[in-house]
């Protein structure tokens, strides 16, 4: 995914550019949408976010065999009627499932968003993360911080996400920390055991001793 956005421009990161993308979230006009199921196609797409104003192009992403991935975007003509999307469609149920829909980021805006999120912190991090802190493990080893973000982000607010890796490949396990136990306990329930890339996940608390905290 990286990120994409229609008529996606090239960004360059820096600190112009981070005021200028947070100025452009502010105004957003695309909008990403997930969970939707195989079946989902272009039309159906346009048809579930026309009711909430004019769109100029609408996507289904698919891999190389045709099939949805089960993510795509929808891009408004004005601000103001991506925001109706988002804030109607947002945690829906369709056909089913429950929607996760958000503005859509370019990739400099979400890089600049997780290096936020991955910067050490210096309070307790035992007591802060207990509870909170899933160790997930049995990744593929071509995962990244984004793509697990994205696949856990459906179950509540994410504080931080991280990859463990042995040069630039994932070591097969990771850490998704989540606000409060609640949204951990429910991702927990629904992650472990589901296939993510190719293979299926094992998930549990990581428990607050050394090696599990986030950014060690």
């Amino acid at each position: 995914l990286n990120g994409m956005l229609f008529n996606d421009q090239q960004v360059y990161e820096g600190r112009f550019m981070e005021a200028e993308l947070a100025i452009q979230s502010r105004e957003f006009t695309n909008v990403y949408v997930k969970n939707f199921g195989e079946d989902m196609d272009d039309g159906r797409l346009k048809e579930l976010f026309s009711r909430y104003g004019p769109t100029s192009s609408v996507c289904v992403m698919r891999d190389e065999n045709g099939g949805s991935k089960g993510f795509g975007f929808a891009r408004f003509e004005t601000h103001e009627d991506a925001q109706k999307a988002v804030d109607d469609l947002n945690g829906k149920y369709f056909n089913g499932r429950q929607l996760f829909v958000s503005r859509a980021q370019r990739r400099g805006e979400r890089q600049i968003e997780l290096r936020r999120r991955f910067e050490p912190e210096t309070l307790d991090r035992g007591a802060r993360y207990q509870g909170v802190n899933l160790y997930i493990h049995n990744l593929d080893s071509g995962m990244d911080e984004e793509r697990l973000y994205r696949a856990f982000s459906p179950f509540g607010s994410i504080v931080s996400v991280k990859v463990v890796r042995e040069g630039e490949r994932c070591k097969g396990y990771g850490f998704v920390c989540f606000s409060s136990p609640e949204e951990a306990s429910k991702a927990m329930k629904e992650m472990n055991g589901r296939v993510l890339g190719t293979k299926a996940l094992y998930v549990v608390l990581a428990w607050a001793r050394p090696g599990c905290f986030l950014f060690k």
